[in-house]
């Protein structure tokens, strides 16, 4: 441990004199030289913090307590990685809230073990939720391109594989420093300039994984929208060509309004943070541009607290799941509420259909509306003759 020994050469009277210069002497006294968050700064990203994190806490509870006691949904691979989004941004509100308001607001100076294990969990929490959020596409993506066969290649069992490998990965990764991939001068270049006793050579490696990982996401729905655009080109050929319209929006201009705004936050809130880390690895960062840093990832906190409403809550399926637990609560503790407010049952395990988006944005098939429609005639026509 004494090699770990945080060595002193500027004093916090000097350090707050270089604030805006570039760091050149890397050593601080009780990491103080990562503390530069001035007053009003630590009472705004403490504000975002003591909102965002409560609320992410409770809304993915919420969604992992849907889940966990409905077992239609527990049998849907969809829904898995919805359960396992919301695992990850739970670790993400508990680690990363009490990790960061302990260390800029609470100035508390950690040994290297300990930090470590905290930015490691910080670390896992946030590449589980960013891999979540591929699994999900490539759920989504496998729904689209691979519909009649989506059963077949994407089973429950496959699905909790796909996690297994998940979290093993993200776990080993992110705590990588813990385990001896840290900087081997302490606290003095070539050290990160955000995060303590981190190497940069761990810091470049870790932000382009995140980095893949986002362009896997973007490829996915890029070819999600390129499939519906494909499939609504052709089915407004063969309208045109039967005299026929339709007056309710395209598919594809709605899925592309919805995975547009899936997007615009996702990369929103990652890339600040992500672009920080790899400049901090290229150039010496300032005090002011720290500052910057803190703010931003406290962006990827709050992608976290959306993440609920944007996969989890737009899922119909999960919302009746929702209240029907909640009438079963009612029940529970001696409610009177009618039982013919209980919303209609879910689907059977059986029936494993894939949730690509939302109920309005799932693809419909025109030719089953028509083959319904000439149904009910038939019905009406045999009562008649009846």
């Amino acid at each position: 441990m004494e090699d770990w020994e945080v060595r002193t050469s500027l004093g916090p009277t000097e350090v707050k004199e270089n604030a805006s210069s570039p760091m050149v002497n890397r050593s601080c006294e009780n990491l103080e030289c990562f503390m530069v968050l001035t007053k009003a700064e630590k009472t705004a990203i403490g504000s975002i913090c003591f909102l965002a994190g409560p609320i992410t806490l409770l809304e993915n509870a919420l969604v992992l307590g849907v889940i966990a006691a409905t077992a239609t949904l527990r049998q849907r691979p969809s829904y898995l990685f919805i359960a396992s989004l919301a695992l990850a941004d739970v670790f993400a509100s508990c680690f990363f809230t009490t990790s960061f308001l302990d260390f800029h607001l609470f100035r508390r100076s950690d040994g290297p073990t300990a930090y470590l294990f905290k930015l490691g969990g910080v670390t896992m929490a946030f590449s589980s939720s960013v891999g979540s959020l591929l699994l999900t596409s490539m759920d989504r993506y496998l729904c689209i391109h691979q519909a009649c066969s989506y059963k077949v290649l994407l089973t429950r069992r496959r699905a909790m594989m796909s996690l297994l490998i998940l979290w093993s990965t993200t776990i080993i990764i992110s705590f990588l420093p813990l385990m001896g991939w840290r900087c081997p001068t302490g606290l003095n270049p070539p050290c990160s300039h955000l995060f303590p006793y981190i190497n940069q050579g761990y810091l470049a490696c870790w932000t382009s994984f995140i980095l893949v990982l986002l362009a896997l996401i973007l490829g996915a729905y890029a070819l999600i929208l390129w499939k519906a655009h494909r499939h609504e080109s052709s089915m407004t050929s063969i309208q045109a060509a039967a005299g026929t319209g339709h007056a309710r929006m395209r598919m594809d201009i709605r899925l592309a309004r919805t995975f547009g705004l899936i997007l615009l936050i996702l990369v929103g809130c990652w890339l600040p943070a992500l672009s920080f880390m790899l400049a901090d690895v290229a150039v010496l960062l300032t005090h002011t541009q720290q500052r910057a840093f803190a703010f931003c990832s406290t962006l990827c906190l709050v992608n976290s607290s959306v993440n609920p409403l944007l996969y989890a809550l737009r899922c119909r399926e999960l919302r009746v799941a929702l209240l029907q637990l909640h009438h079963r609560l009612c029940v529970i503790g001696r409610c009177k509420k009618s039982t013919g407010d209980l919303p209609p049952g879910l689907p059977s395990a059986e029936d494993n259909n894939c949730t690509a988006i939302t109920e309005d944005d799932t693809p419909r098939i025109r030719t089953t509306r028509l083959n319904s429609i000439s149904e009910v005639v038939t019905n009406q026509q045999l009562n008649i003759r009846k």
